[in-house]
């Protein structure tokens, strides 16, 4: 993405005369790109591209986003099912208790036993869940989607907001996660409590969240320190300091010794007696 200022000054540094046209500085890499400039304007209304530290910032916080789309669309598949359980559940019990007998005669046959499986237990307990319990359920994994969703929107697009967002939502989450893994450990649950944890840390100390090490204001400092328009302000600067150094005149000062030699050599107007 290059850039033309209105600033006479940026736009000697920002731009270059070609044979052919002109080539203006590339925001991201700083190289001279052929061609017309993307954008134009005053220089205050420059885009804030990402570089250096910045770029790998926003590449990380899009792989935490996408971990975070993986958990609404599971989320959001749940509410799904346990919305058409909801309305649906008055048949779909009909239908389990006409047809539990025959399913299992048939896998009795098979040498199998269903009523030890984990499917059948899973489907048997959530029959005997009442309405409301169900529909809260229904409406938490709604809810939850959602606010993932939420979540990865703001980290992909590496927002303010969505950093904020993923941060609280995250750390209330964590209490929760360790109490899961006091009752049952598991390689799964061990991973997300990690990634968690990781991406909480993260987004407070790179992103300087809630003040820490400066806040905004030093994270924004940072980001313009590594603007290409922000090196060439500073050359700009530069020239023109050293183009008013070198326009201001140099008066020859005589030494003090140079003064009175100058004196004694001098002839005297008085004139001798005689």
């Amino acid at each position: 993405m290059t850039f033309a200022p209105d600033e006479p000054a940026l736009r000697a540094e920002m731009g270059a005369a070609l044979p052919d046209g002109t080539a203006w500085r590339c925001l991201r890499c700083g190289s001279f790109v052929a061609g017309e400039p993307s954008l134009s304007g005053p220089a205050a209304s420059a885009p804030m591209v990402a570089r250096g530290k910045a770029l790998r910032s926003k590449l990380i916080l899009r792989l935490f986003a996408i971990e975070r789309f993986v958990r609404a669309i599971l989320a959001g598949a749940a509410g799904v099912v346990l919305w058409r359980f909801v309305a649906s559940r008055a048949s779909i019990e009909a239908t389990f208790n006409h047809d539990l007998p025959v399913i299992r005669d048939l896998f009795r046959d098979l040498g199998l036993n269903v009523s030890h499986s984990k499917l059948f237990g899973l489907l048997h307990h959530a029959l005997t869940l009442s309405s409301g319990t169900a529909m809260l359920l229904a409406i938490g994994a709604t809810a939850y989607a959602v606010l993932e969703l939420a979540e990865g929107i703001g980290l992909w697009l590496a927002r303010r907001w969505g950093e904020y967002l993923a941060m609280v939502a995250t750390s209330l989450g964590l209490p929760l996660e360790i109490y899961e893994l006091t009752r049952k450990v598991s390689v799964t649950a061990l991973v997300l409590l990690a990634l968690n944890i990781i991406l909480v840390l993260y987004l407070v100390i790179t992103k300087r969240l809630f003040g820490v090490r400066g806040g905004k204001a030093a994270y924004d400092a940072r980001l313009r320190s590594e603007s290409v328009l922000e090196a060439a302000e500073e050359t700009a600067a530069q020239r023109r300091a050293a183009s008013v150094a070198s326009a201001e005149p140099v008066a020859p000062v005589a030494s003090h010794a140079s003064a009175t030699s100058a004196a004694r050599a001098a002839p005297s107007s008085t004139p001798e007696p005689r």
